[in-house]
């Protein structure tokens, strides 16, 4: 889990928990798992979709996955749940970005811990590991429970409580030894 630290000066990711689910060579790619999308259902995107709504979609939270490609859907979810798109991201955690995700959601049948966004947070090659060493991200392991819990608000805290110690403790700036 990248952490932004009580620094962080862009309003996209103040106080943001963000899942990473790709890193490599070529940049990165995660999803804020904490920021929800107040506009939008998980209904009024089934409809947008065209896809009919099940008896299962009163609770699901749309989430703001981060400000690239803001009209994309990712499903990072348990996994136990698979189908031949969905991609395993680490022991326990998958990703899917499909329409069929969504309908098994709603109708009751999908995975046993899921968390829709749409958008995600991309960094270009070398840009994310930049951004860690000048002081712009804490990381913590992740856990189901900050991954999936239904209580936003909290989640930036509970992350940081990971690492044991006060984040007012901490400076924005980078030192050298």
């Amino acid at each position: 889990l990248l952490v932004a630290m009580p620094t962080m000066s862009d309003p996209r990711f103040e106080r943001s928990v963000i899942y990473v689910c790709a890193h490599g060579p070529d940049g990165a790619m995660g999803l804020v798992v904490n920021k929800a999308l107040g506009s939008l259902t998980f209904a009024d995107l089934l409809s947008q979709l065209g896809v009919e709504s099940g008896s299962s979609e009163d609770e699901i939270q749309v989430h703001f996955g981060g400000p690239v490609e803001t009209g994309r859907g990712f499903v990072l979810h348990s996994d136990e749940y698979e189908q031949e798109a969905t991609m395993k991201v680490a022991d326990g955690i998958a990703m899917t970005a499909t329409v069929d995700v969504l309908k098994d959601i709603s109708e009751g049948c999908g995975p046993r811990r899921s968390l829709l966004a749409l958008g995600y947070a991309g960094w270009g090659p070398e840009q994310l590991d930049q951004e860690i060493q000048a002081n712009g991200w804490l990381t913590v392991t992740p856990d189901e429970q900050i991954l999936f819990d239904h209580d936003l608000d909290n989640k930036w805290q509970r992350a940081i409580g990971k690492l044991g110690f006060d984040p007012s403790s901490l400076s924005g700036h980078a030192g050298r030894a």
